[in-house]
């Protein structure tokens, strides 16, 4: 039976630009290349866990993707935003309401933010929370889901 997903692939329009994005700012670990077919695989976490393919393909080909990069909640409340700015990446919440601040989904729980790759693919740090989902509070901020998991 299915465990998880092991891997994802994405269409790029300048594969070292998005080798450098996805090697040098998010640092994933590059684990194979071909020049020929002009594609390039990365390690998501431990080797041989999960993979990211990334493949070359004139701009007219791309359609934009998201996918999410699981996390430590502690590191996305605390970490994700200095991260992406470190690295000149704008970060924003699902709500898309001008903030960087993180934003729980209450129906999992998770919490979570969001940044683009080079070629405008939405990107997600997650991480799941401890609690029961309760999908009638929404997407709210985090502060607001502690003060519902209080009462």
């Amino acid at each position: 039976m299915i465990k998880g997903l092991y891997e994802t692939h994405l269409f790029v329009e300048n594969l070292q630009r998005s080798i450098d994005f996805y090697g040098k700012v998010l640092g994933l670990k590059q684990c194979h290349y071909e020049a020929e077919r002009r594609v390039a695989f990365f390690w998501i976490g431990k080797d041989k866990q999960f993979m990211l393919g990334l493949w070359e393909k004139p701009k007219v080909e791309i359609d934009v993707r998201h996918f999410a990069f699981k996390c430590e909640p502690d590191w996305i409340l605390n970490e994700s935003v200095n991260f992406l700015k470190s690295r000149n990446l704008k970060c924003r919440n699902f709500l898309n309401d001008g903030t960087e601040r993180p934003m729980v989904f209450a129906w999992m729980p998770a919490i979570a933010i969001y940044f683009d790759d080079p070629d405008g693919h939405s990107l997600e740090f997650i991480g799941i929370l401890d609690g029961e989902g309760k999908p009638e509070n929404g997407i709210i901020s985090y502060e607001r889901w502690l003060e519902l998991e209080k009462s």
